[in-house]
């Protein structure tokens, strides 16, 4: 019972850390791009939508996500007029989405395997 528990807190703690990288990534983005004001507030909208966009493609066999999670980052740039072609802030977002869930994943079977669910 007590592995359960550690694990499913692992996981919140993962969750938390995938929204983290997330909006690390959006920020560092946008920075990248000129954007000055209200970085943060706009990295957060940006970080937000991508993982609900991420959240809902991984009910679809995982897979859901690298496109859903790309797709909501690109609308949700679109809105913030950053000077980007439309194919890059897809490219970016598939990057920004597949760099964050990648980290996570690697953490959480390292995880995993720390504390012999793995």
């Amino acid at each position: 019972m007590l592995y359960r528990i550690v694990t499913l807190v692992g996981g919140l703690v993962f969750v938390a850390a995938l929204f983290a990288l997330l909006w690390f990534f959006c920020k560092k983005f946008l920075e990248h791009h000129g954007v000055k004001e209200q970085s943060s507030e706009r990295a957060t909208e940006l970080a937000t939508w991508t993982f609900a966009g991420i959240a809902i493609g991984l009910v679809f066999a995982v897979l859901g996500s690298f496109v859903l999670g790309p797709w909501a980052f690109y609308r949700t740039l679109r809105g913030h007029d950053v000077p980007v072609s439309d194919a890059a802030a897809i490219w970016w977002g598939f990057g920004i989405v597949l760099v964050a869930l990648g980290i996570t994943a690697a953490g959480f079977f390292g995880f995993l395997a720390l504390v012999g669910a793995y």
